[in-house]
């Protein structure tokens, strides 16, 4: 076979084409071209979103299996959890159920003590529920408005109160509506009673958030952080015990005859939606003797007598 008649291409296999150099700069240009067609024009939006509603249902498939195993995870982690908070309702329910018992001993016997020393009975005290339609917008106040008022059969000086403890008191009626004046208001005072100790005091709001002052205290007096306040009940107005606040804490002075200490109040004015508009016990209790003409008139005379 003549020489020029052979074929002188190398086989397939051992073709190299173009160049690595060239295969990269042909690549990296085209990179640049779609992501400046990507970014800019926009050329690859519509084969993206044709590309992710073809794909969509191949997610969807694959995911099926993680999703039934995460949900089977959780349908047992909630039966656990279910279950241990039924057991721990029913503890609740019977421990709730010896104290209702023991209450309404209590309560017989109060009756029985009051019947037995000739005692009038205890007031019972008149409520009204309210929802709260919203809070003042002075920020130098803390104020909420609720809708009962007058026509409702709301008092002037209302206790206020929640689930929580006191919340505050009603200092203006409107036919449908009432103002609420919180403990932590600057111009708020509640008389309070320490059940630890027994001590009579007075708190007073800071105008500062929750937080409230128990004012006039000695300080050598007995007034422990975690101590918590209660309504006395003798300014004839609150109901005696209330939950009204916490000491969080006691600054005593050297240089100072009073301590400084803070309390929080137990009822929180955030997120509350429903309360609960106490009659004052004044409006229960019997109207005041009125002092006797001639026995005012009596010290005078003698005086004169003297002179």
């Amino acid at each position: 076979m003549p020489l020029g008649t052979l074929d002188r291409t190398p086989p397939p296999f051992f073709r190299q084409g173009p160049s690595a150099l060239t295969k990269l700069a042909v690549f990296s240009a085209l990179a640049v071209f779609l992501m400046a067609a990507d970014s800019r024009l926009k050329y690859t939006q519509p084969v993206r979103a044709a590309l992710a509603t073809v794909l969509l249902p191949i997610q969807r498939t694959l995911l099926v299996p993680v999703e039934l195993a995460e949900g089977g995870s959780e349908y047992l982690q909630g039966l656990t959890s279910a279950i241990a908070g039924e057991r721990e309702a029913r503890a609740k329910l019977v421990a709730q159920a010896e104290r209702s018992a023991r209450v309404e001993q209590l309560a017989a016997e109060n009756a029985r003590l009051r019947a037995l020393l000739d005692l009038r009975p205890s007031l019972t005290v008149k409520s009204h529920t309210a929802e709260v339609l919203y809070e003042a917008t002075d920020p130098y106040s803390r104020k909420l408005f609720i809708d009962r008022g007058s026509t409702h059969g709301v008092l002037l000086g209302s206790p206020v109160i929640n689930d929580a403890g006191v919340l505050g008191q009603v200092t203006r009626v409107y036919p449908l509506s009432s103002e609420i004046t919180l403990l932590a208001d600057k111009d708020a005072a509640i008389p309070v009673l320490n059940p630890r100790t027994q001590q009579r005091s007075a708190a007073f709001g800071s105008g500062d958030g929750d937080f409230m002052e128990l004012r006039f205290m000695a300080a050598n007096a007995d007034v422990q952080q975690g101590d918590l306040l209660l309504t006395s009940g003798v300014d004839g107005v609150y109901p005696p015990g209330l939950a009204v606040a916490t000491v969080v804490k006691v600054d005593r002075k050297v240089d100072s005859g009073f301590a400084r200490i803070s309390l929080q109040a137990k009822a929180r004015p955030d997120g509350v939606r429903h309360v609960l508009v106490l009659d004052p016990l004044t409006a229960q209790m019997p109207a005041r003797p009125e002092p006797d003409v001639e026995t005012a008139a009596k010290p005078g005379r003698q005086r004169g007598a003297k002179r």
